[in-house]
């Protein structure tokens, strides 16, 4: 059984051989803070699907489930403090996973579960669309913590997320549904070159974070969502205050990135290819140890 200091996850998301991005882009900050981590893999990709081309197999339900009795058979389920979960691209797989989660809370019931529904970006959905009612009805109502982002919320909630006003009623449909703690990750709500983020707790504080973008304005990286889900679950089981887990995430996040941009090769002009913009996890260390923070939370309410 879990004890009341015991710090071990459960992260099931994709893994890349190269590069950084669910569970390579997860593992490694959760071990510098202290958790013992056990990746189950959604997906095992040669690189992330922005490169020209990715090879590699999805994983199926039944393999998901045969792995996961290996762990309960060996009663190892009541040593998680934590579950987390990024992609998933099956529906049948992510429908197990709720299965799995209800197993593991009869082993260890404060099991904290942190969920960052990857289901796309920018408007654009790059899982089946049969993942979104399994999402919203059957895996959202259980989460303890979840990390969408802008496109995220909208998707789940069915409504667009267009305001600042907006927001906080999409925060409200996922409190209705017991959700203690909701952070939305980034948002285009900030002014021009700000990323506005925001975070709920039920019956807690309400928050706003603006996050100056770094770099040239049409470059973006990929995995950032989940390392914001790591750190949080890190951060946030470390203190229990939610304004120190948010403002800790951001720092490291955008340490992260400020180490990523100085290191990228020197521009021919041409685009930046995938493969420079992976994120400088293993540079950023100290970063990830020590974050400091420069940006703080607004208190809305």
């Amino acid at each position: 059984m879990a004890t009341s200091d015991s710090k071990r996850v459960l992260s099931i998301q994709s893994h890349v051989v190269h590069g950084y991005v669910g569970n390579k882009v997860a593992t490694y900050p959760l071990q510098l803070l202290g958790f013992d981590v056990d990746p189950l893999n959604s997906v095992q990709f040669s690189n992330h699907t922005g490169y020209k081309c990715f090879k590699g197999p999805v994983s199926t339900e039944e393999e998901l489930a045969t792995i996961f009795n290996g762990l309960q058979e060996n009663e190892l389920l009541g040593q998680y403090s934590h579950l987390l979960t990024g992609y998933i691209g099956n529906p049948f797989f992510l429908r197990q996973v709720g299965n799995i989660l209800k197993e593991i809370r009869k082993a260890n019931p404060n099991l904290i579960y942190v969920c960052d529904p990857v289901m796309g970006d920018n408007g654009s959905l790059y899982v089946p669309k049969e993942l979104l009612p399994v999402y919203r009805d059957e895996i959202i109502p259980l989460a303890d913590i979840i990390t969408p982002n802008q496109f995220e919320v909208e998707l789940l909630t069915g409504k667009e997320v267009r305001s600042e006003a907006a927001v906080w009623e999409a925060m409200d449909w996922f409190h209705e549904r017991n959700i203690k703690t909701v952070v939305i990750s980034s948002s285009d709500l900030g002014q021009p070159g700000v990323l506005r983020a925001f975070l709920s707790q039920l019956d807690g504080p309400r928050l706003a974070m603006d996050i100056p973008k770094q770099g040239d304005k049409d470059l973006f990286f990929t995995g950032t969502g989940d390392l914001f889900a790591s750190l949080f679950l890190a951060h946030s089981h470390a203190s229990g205050d939610v304004t120190e887990a948010f403002e800790k995430t951001i720092a490291t996040l955008q340490a992260v990135i400020k180490r990523t941009v100085e290191l990228l090769p020197a521009s021919d002009g041409g685009p930046v290819k995938a493969w420079e913009r992976e994120l400088r996890l293993v540079q950023s260390k100290k970063e990830i140890e020590e974050p400091k923070v420069l940006l703080k939370a607004q208190r809305i309410n």
